[in-house]
């Protein structure tokens, strides 16, 4: 799933951007270290990071709802589906970073 995001990070406007963030998708979601650096988005799974921006908790129906712009980040923390400990501005920025393909693009153009 992280990769979708990445292949979503404008990397133009996050090259100068730096985030890492740790994801806790609850006990059958797993943990994930996020690192958003030179407009390139990596995970890990099953890690941790000490130094991270902010530790997020939630749920994946809550994480692919924000995703998808069916909620916003605020809406998911006021109604209490989402934790965020540290700077929750970093995700914020994280997610101000994703484009939005076409379903129907041109592959290749006349």
């Amino acid at each position: 799933f992280f990769d979708y995001l990445g292949v979503h990070i404008n990397g133009e406007k996050a090259g100068a951007a730096k985030a890492i963030l740790n994801v806790d998708l609850g006990k059958d979601g797993g943990k994930y270290k996020l690192e958003l650096e030179n407009g390139v988005l990596n995970h890990t799974a099953n890690a941790v990071a000490d130094n991270a921006d902010a530790n997020i908790t939630l749920d994946r129906d809550t994480l692919n709802k924000i995703i998808l712009k069916q909620e916003t980040l605020k809406q998911a923390v006021d109604q209490g589906e989402v934790k965020i400990t540290g700077n929750a501005a970093k995700l914020d920025e994280m997610l101000s970073y994703m484009d939005k393909f076409e379903f129907w693009f041109n592959i290749v153009t006349p």
